[in-house]
């Protein structure tokens, strides 16, 4: 089990930057896990942003985000970043970042509480 704690949210002009962080708990480790951030807009479906493998050496994005936004974990394997730069107003939504173990189907995924993010044009 993990529990996840996204931040780095807020405000900010289009053409600006972002990091956002998800977290585990204190005492808790994503090592083996795969990692995603995915974001829902304001009237919109929950839509996949970006997603690092377990080892750390794949990654892969969403259309929409490649080139502008890049996702990494941290050596003590406990946290996971999303940079978002040359935002838009499009990425306005709230983030939030899933926790799967690899070859577990997705109903035993673990999800944060999201982070808003506004993007003012």
């Amino acid at each position: 089990q993990v529990q996840l704690v996204e931040s780095g949210g807020g405000l900010v002009q289009a053409g600006g930057s972002l990091r956002l962080s998800c977290a585990a708990a204190s005492g808790q480790t994503l090592s083996n896990f795969n990692v995603a951030w995915y974001r829902q807009g304001p009237g919109k479906e929950r839509e996949f942003v970006a997603q690092i493998k377990w080892s750390g050496s794949s990654t892969n994005y969403a259309d929409s985000v490649k080139g502008r936004f890049t996702i990494s974990r941290d050596s003590a394997e406990r946290t996971v970043y999303l940079q978002m730069n040359i935002l838009k107003a499009e990425d306005s939504a709230i983030y939030y970042c899933k926790a799967l173990r690899p070859s577990l189907p997705d109903s035993f995924a673990y999800w944060g509480q999201g982070t808003q993010v506004t993007v003012s044009s």
